[in-house]
């Protein structure tokens, strides 16, 4: 039992979003007659939801510390028809056109960071002006019209990565990312064992570390031949390539850097981390700037899929990407929640959308759905904390405290003076 729990890193009920995931997934490829687990579907449903997904990685930050924004769906609007107006009528390059965006997006979160740190407006206040603000500057700068974008642009949100070198039966550009991403499961697992014998924590059988390191595996191999073996010309798209640089450069910020300690400070209790020493005011700063960063990103990548910006780009953003991080397991209070939570949640709505379109399902009907799967993953990690359980992402962190706690203490001991 000991063993298994190692291998489920805690308990089954810490994976719930995975398994739901997952049983989401086989549920709507029996009902759709096989339709779901498609190249061209899978590769549509990165394509169509990267936006939000993107969305969500700036959002479960802002909801760890403790705020809501309201506001990023008007963000990537304004900022997608800056980019195309400036693309079209300036004639700068495009790579200029996306520099320029990112830094709309900076100046924008900083406004809204410097009400919300300094002032002391709270977030859903601020970025609910924001929204109203935001949304009526996009429709007044491009005068309610759709501009176009270049091809360069359309390439980042609907492009697929390069065929090259000799055949094999899928695309070279998906089977090398695919073999890279199981090299760093390898490598991953290794150093869990290497640092678990190094800070004297207890290290799992190698028996589970080689099964739980051939299981991920075997889903990447999966993933890379769904991908990379559709119709000619598609591969893994350009935009899921961002969404996993964004969730490893994010995953690392959150879980090993100073600035993402301090976000999870700030959430959990602001008083403590204000006695601990925690800049709070610069944390919330960073915190609002980083998410209209984001959501610039995310109104980069949509206009490049839908190939125009326009004067309805992104209306109900914001609940989509907020959904995705209740979803994932963030807790409403702050101070819990993880950027891969975040995009399993994420990818649950994004199944949920797909599989009910498969099905011919109206769009009210998949909205009364979508609102009760939210309601019930929210209502279920509120109930394990009435139980004085932990969260599903209370638990998932845990281990990591844990072994925090134990190398710590390993460390006190080789340090103590001898009698």
């Amino acid at each position: 039992m000991k063993s298994l729990k190692a291998l489920l890193g805690g308990g089954a009920r810490q994976f719930g979003m995975v398994f739901a995931l997952i049983a989401l997934t086989l549920i709507f490829q029996f009902a759709t007659g096989g339709k779901v687990l498609t190249s061209s579907n899978a590769q549509n449903i990165i394509n169509g939801n990267s936006y939000v997904l993107i969305l969500a990685i700036g959002m479960v930050l802002v909801i760890i510390a403790g705020h809501i924004d309201l506001s990023v769906g008007s963000v990537a609007a304004v900022v997608g028809i800056v980019v195309a107006l400036a693309i079209r009528d300036w004639g700068i390059p495009w790579w200029l056109g996306v520099l320029l965006g990112l830094s709309v997006g900076a100046v924008i979160g900083a406004w809204q960071g410097f009400w919300v740190a300094y002032v002391g407006i709270p977030g859903f206040i601020t970025t609910l002006a924001g929204m109203m603000l935001f949304r009526g500057a996009n429709q007044w700068i491009g005068k309610s019209n759709t501009i176009p974008v270049p091809k360069e642009i359309q390439y980042l949100g609907a492009g697929y990565l390069p065929e090259w070198g000799p055949a094999t039966g899928m695309n070279n550009s998906t089977l090398l990312l695919g073999l890279l991403g199981i090299a760093a499961l390898v490598w991953s697992e290794s150093r869990r064992r290497r640092s678990a014998v190094r800070l004297g924590g207890e290290k799992a059988p190698m028996w589970v570390s080689v099964t739980r390191t051939s299981v991920l595996s075997v889903v990447v191999a999966a993933l890379a031949w769904l991908y990379g073996s559709g119709r000619v010309g598609t591969s893994f798209p350009v935009a899921g390539v961002i969404l996993v640089v964004l969730v490893l450069v994010y995953g690392f910020i959150s879980n090993r850097t100073i600035t993402g300690r301090h976000v999870y400070a700030v959430g959990g209790n602001k008083s403590a981390a204000a006695l601990s020493g925690v800049n709070i005011k610069r944390t919330n700063f960073l915190v609002m700037m980083n998410m209209s960063m984001l959501a610039a990103l995310a109104g980069i990548v949509f206009i490049g899929r839908s190939t125009a910006s326009g004067p309805f780009d992104g209306t109900n953003w914001e609940l989509d990407a907020i959904a995705a991080v209740f979803i994932g397991g963030a807790a409403v209070s702050g101070g819990v929640g993880t950027v891969i939570g975040s995009m399993i949640g994420g990818l649950v709505m994004a199944v949920l959308n797909n599989g009910l379109q498969l099905l011919g399902v109206g769009s009210d009907r998949t909205q009364v759905i979508k609102g009760l799967v939210l309601l019930a993953a929210v209502a279920f990690d509120v109930y394990n904390k009435v139980q004085g359980k932990p969260s599903i992402i209370g638990m998932l962190m845990s281990n990591r405290k844990k072994s925090a706690e134990a190398g710590a203490a390993a460390t006190a001991s080789s340090t103590s003076p001898t009698p």
